[in-house]
């Protein structure tokens, strides 16, 4: 194990970056939320807190917005965001380097964060000429029928810490060639990262003129202000991200007023390794998927199937990779695994880990790193798990660099090994059997949103649509037809004849 210390004072990066990105200091308070690194533990700053009465009154002015913004031509609306992606372009060093800073990726997932919401502007400018409705056979004669795409109102958007801003960056691009309003509640985790974007994203507006105030709306704060949002009648879509528990609470206080919920929850992750695979590259894949993050992606591998017959061969390998791998600083070059978020993170991969050995499960790594960070910084060996079999804390999602692996003997096993959790986020099979791949991405395989051949679970691209199933809430967000979400549909007839027959044959005859 390589181990990199740490380098200078986050504290002291992170208002340099702060300041250069335009964020005032009058957004910060002597006490209030605490918004501390965990390269480093220290606390950056304290931030005043948003409750009820400050989200109600976000709400307003994204109402008001929205009355304006929905009368923006849809390609115009395009033109704000494609500012927008210019100014991430050309802030996204130092808004990547804070990413690093205040939710601990080593530097090159911080840029490839920052990429990301590039990447989504760029897809959103596009397809603001693109809100195509059909035209639809119509069995009256001289009537034409057809769907047509409105504005929807405006959008809550609910952010976890471990992407702190791409997943914004995914509802709000589209929402805005949609339209829609956001008012956006980052993780208390994460607060600094989404005053930047905010910093960034009224660059943009004062370029493009014309921005209705309440457009973009930031609420830093806890509970209290994300029930307000989720409460308030005059949001009619929520776009949530977070665990499989928050998405209980949210999605039926949303349904119980009929509004719509995009849940982007839990995901205990899997990947088969069959018999024909080429471990060189799965060894690769695996490696970033579970390890990438330390762990902390909703797309993480979680769960590792092998065919009995290549275990011998791949499990080895992979363990020598944990005992090799570099951790530390995330800011210091050649580091791979840098800090877990905060205490209870590492706690709960302790005690997940605990209860493995508990099992007859054989554990490669683990356990803190001393000397690196203070003592509020928490960095943890990853741990790569043999299991005896599918139980225990393998059920369940701990977002930590914990990867447990078993064996199976038939496809049908690894199938139904695989599909036997909550959670049904992203998958992935190694293999170079044509029928197995197949099957892998058919109806009778893989129970996920993402399911992947050759390449691991994590690192979606942004042009395909991105969610998954059952515990994972369903949602759908990013590329594919994902805007629709964002926008209320009606179906339209126009009658230009001079007659008025009715559809299904139906005869009502009234004497005018």
């Amino acid at each position: 194990m390589t181990v990199h210390t740490a380098a200078a004072s986050a504290r002291e990066e992170a208002l340099a970056i702060l300041k250069r990105l335009g964020v005032s200091d009058t957004a910060f308070a002597s006490t209030g939320l605490a918004a501390r690194s965990p390269v480093t533990g220290e606390i950056i700053a304290h931030i005043r807190e948003a409750g009820a009465a400050e989200t109600r009154a976000a709400v307003d002015r994204a109402e008001k917005a929205f009355a304006e913004w929905r009368r923006v031509p849809a390609p115009r609306r395009g033109e704000f965001v494609r500012l927008l992606g210019e100014e991430l372009r050309a802030a996204k060093e130092d808004l990547g380097l804070l990413v690093t800073l205040e939710a601990g990726k080593i530097v090159s997932e911080g840029l490839g964060e920052v990429q990301e919401m590039i990447d989504i502007c760029d897809f959103a400018v596009g397809l603001s000429r693109q809100l195509y409705g059909l035209t639809i056979a119509t069995e009256r004669p001289h009537h034409r029928m057809m769907e047509t795409w409105h504005p929807l109102g405006p959008v809550g958007v609910i952010t976890a810490f471990n992407f702190p801003v791409a997943v914004w960056s995914w509802n709000a691009a589209l929402a805005f060639i949609c339209g829609d309003p956001v008012i956006w509640k980052p993780s208390e985790k994460t607060p600094l990262a989404a005053l930047a974007v905010t910093a960034i994203t009224e660059r943009a507006a004062k370029r493009f003129g014309g921005v209705p105030e309440g457009l973009f709306e930031l609420i830093i704060g806890g509970r209290e202000a994300g029930e307000a949002l989720v409460a308030d009648e005059r949001v009619p879509l929520v776009s949530a991200t977070g665990s499989t528990a928050m998405g209980r609470k949210v999605g039926p206080k949303l349904a119980e007023r009929f509004a719509r919920a995009i849940l982007e929850l839990g995901g205990n992750n899997a990947a088969v390794v069959a018999p024909s695979a080429v471990l060189d590259i799965a060894l690769r894949a695996i490696a970033f998927a579970a390890m990438g993050t330390a762990g902390q992606r909703c797309t993480t591998l979680r769960r590792l199937i092998v065919h009995s017959s290549v275990y011998d061969k791949l499990v080895p390998r992979l363990a020598k990779v944990y005992g090799n791998v570099a951790i530390g600083d995330p800011r210091v070059k050649g580091t791979l695994v840098g800090p877990l978020i905060d205490k209870a993170a590492f706690d709960g991969m302790e005690k997940a880990l605990a209860e493995a050995k508990s099992l007859g499960a054989t554990v490669h790594g683990g356990g803190r790193v001393a000397g690196i960070g203070g003592e509020e910084a928490y960095y943890a060996r990853p741990a790569l798990v043999e299991m005896p079999g599918q139980s225990g804390p393998m059920l369940r999602e701990t977002f930590a660099p914990i990867l447990y692996v078993v064996k199976y003997d038939t496809f049908e096993e690894a199938i139904a090994l695989h599909n036997s959790v909550g959670a049904g986020l992203s998958s992935s099979i190694f293999t170079l059997d044509m029928r197995e791949a197949e099957r892998f991405v058919s109806a009778e395989g893989s129970d996920c949103g993402i399911a992947n051949v050759n390449i691991g679970p994590s690192g979606a691209e942004i042009g395909g649509a991105f969610g998954g199933e059952k515990e994972t809430g369903g949602g759908r967000e990013a590329g594919s037809d994902a805007w629709k979400a964002y926008m209320r549909r009606a179906t339209n007839t126009i009658n230009y004849g001079t007659a008025l027959p009715l559809a299904q044959g139906v005869t009502f005859d009234v004497d005018a």
